[in-house]
């Protein structure tokens, strides 16, 4: 059976401590990985845009003596052939497929049916990708992570929210959660239930809380996602960002968490809506060494899922 990363959970925290391990020695010397993947090739299915996730898994494959093959579902046969066919198929030529698509189920499925590991690059549910890369970037800044606070701001409601609650599970880290109230806005009970058992067995914890500068205090991490999804129609904006604003990342919630406190953004980011020009552009805003190690996380999650490490 092929290793799949659908979710952080899918690792367990040894291995979740391994890839970053990997990835920070990749970074080091990327030389010494430049021909683990020759002659393996990586099919990246996208049904949405992607700038950080296409640039890191195609330089990523090619600077490990692999290929990359883009591969847009505008140019598929669409409702001609299933994705149980398309897993099917494609894992009898690529080595590993990694899609980015709207529907979690969709990812579930092509894992089902494919002979090779199955990456999610991004779904309505979670985004293991990033959090693997956000995780190294806060070990790299901050040092050990178990025991560090990491406090996230705006629509939790999301996949970067799930994926930050099972990684910060995983690793013994504290996340509280600051978001407005409704389940429209708020972690999946299911997620919060699992992260917290998670937690509990790594010595961390999982909170939510409407009060942002609760979740501010003494936090080593800010962390803030967009506003405006992909999937959330323009005419929400106004609506949003009235809803969004007091969790908006400023300099006087910078100010009240811990003295070593950094600023992350997966990024894009719009100034004056999750947080100020002067948050994101500031010394403390770490957002640009957030989106390079998608490059070297990237790598690590490969080398993983074909063990290669």
């Amino acid at each position: 059976m092929p290793k799949h990363l659908l979710r952080v959970s899918d690792f367990s925290a040894e291995t979740l401590a391994r890839v970053i391990e990997t990835g920070r020695k990749i970074k080091e010397s990327p030389g010494s990985y430049a021909n683990h993947l020759a002659r393996k090739s990586l099919l990246m299915i996208f049904e949405k845009p992607s700038l950080r996730t296409r640039l890191s898994f195609e330089v990523g494959m090619t600077q490990m003596g692999g290929h990359a093959i883009f591969y847009s579902t505008k140019d598929s046969p669409g409702a001609k052939e299933s994705l149980a066919d398309t897993a099917r198929v494609a894992s009898r030529m690529a080595d590993v497929i990694m899609a980015r698509v709207f529907k979690h189920e969709d990812v579930n499925t092509l894992a089902e049916y494919s002979r090779v590991p199955v990456i999610n690059a991004l779904d309505d549910y979670a985004h293991p990708c990033q959090i693997v890369a956000d995780l190294q970037t806060i070990q790299e800044k901050l040092g050990d992570l178990p025991g560090k606070k990491l406090a996230y701001f705006g629509d939790a409601n999301n996949n970067v929210t799930h994926s930050l609650m099972e990684g910060c599970a995983l690793t013994g880290m504290h996340i509280a959660v600051a978001c407005p109230r409704g389940e429209d806005y708020e972690p999946l009970p299911a997620v919060l239930e699992s992260t917290r058992k998670m937690a509990a067995t790594r010595g961390g914890s999982v909170t939510v809380t409407h009060d942002a500068r609760e979740a501010a205090r003494a936090a080593h991490v800010l962390y803030t996602d967009s506003w405006m999804s992909y999937h959330i129609p323009k005419e929400k904006e106004p609506e949003r960002v009235a809803l969004f604003k007091p969790y908006q990342v400023t300099e006087d919630l910078l100010e009240i968490a811990d003295d070593s406190c950094v600023f992350m953004n997966c990024l894009p980011a719009l100034r004056g809506y999750e947080q100020t020009a002067e948050v994101i552009d500031g010394q403390r805003s770490i957002v640009f060494d957030q989106a390079e190690n998608r490059l070297h996380a990237q790598k690590a999650i490969l080398l993983e899922l074909l063990d290669l490490i």
